[in-house]
């Protein structure tokens, strides 16, 4: 599974994400075009962009395949009212965003951009766990301890 190719989700995370055939962690989703962005690490960067940094980058570099990337969701629900949800996918939406930094494509679709958008997605390695984060979000008012959820300023 997952653990298998060395990626290691958080315990929310892993009750959101659909585990296909051979391990593969995947979003169901159609196949249609979408606008692509190009992101930047850096503080300049625009504030409806998603930045990735050095750290996530070299991750996705390791753990993708071929035309796969990582998607990156909101949904309801967490300990402060909105989780943070990542999966491998392989279709792009017709409402997706693509944000594009040194070959590694992070992915998210114009619902959850809102709620993240001018954030940073990082790739974290603790002792205790591995796992892609959400940080310096601007459209979130606080979050819980573990990182996985947050709450939305008004």
């Amino acid at each position: 599974m997952a653990a298998a190719r060395g990626l290691s989700l958080t315990a929310a995370t892993q009750r959101a994400v659909t585990h296909w055939p051979k391990g593969r962690l995947l979003a169901a989703s159609l196949v249609l075009p979408a606008r692509r962005e190009a992101s930047s690490s850096s503080p300049e960067a625009g504030e409806g962009q998603i930045r990735l940094t050095d750290s996530c980058v070299q991750r996705l570099l390791e753990i993708t395949e071929g035309s796969e990337f990582l998607r990156l969701q909101v949904e309801g629900g967490g300990c402060s009212g909105f989780q943070y949800k990542f999966s491998l996918d392989t279709v792009i939406n017709p409402d997706d965003r693509v944000f594009e930094q040194g070959g590694a494509r992070v992915v998210v679709d114009s619902d959850s951009l809102a709620f993240v958008k001018g954030a940073q997605v990082d790739f974290s390695q603790e002792l205790i766990r591995s796992s892609f984060q959400v940080l310096n979000n601007p459209q979130a008012q606080q979050g819980c301890s573990c990182g996985s959820s947050f709450s939305v300023k008004l």
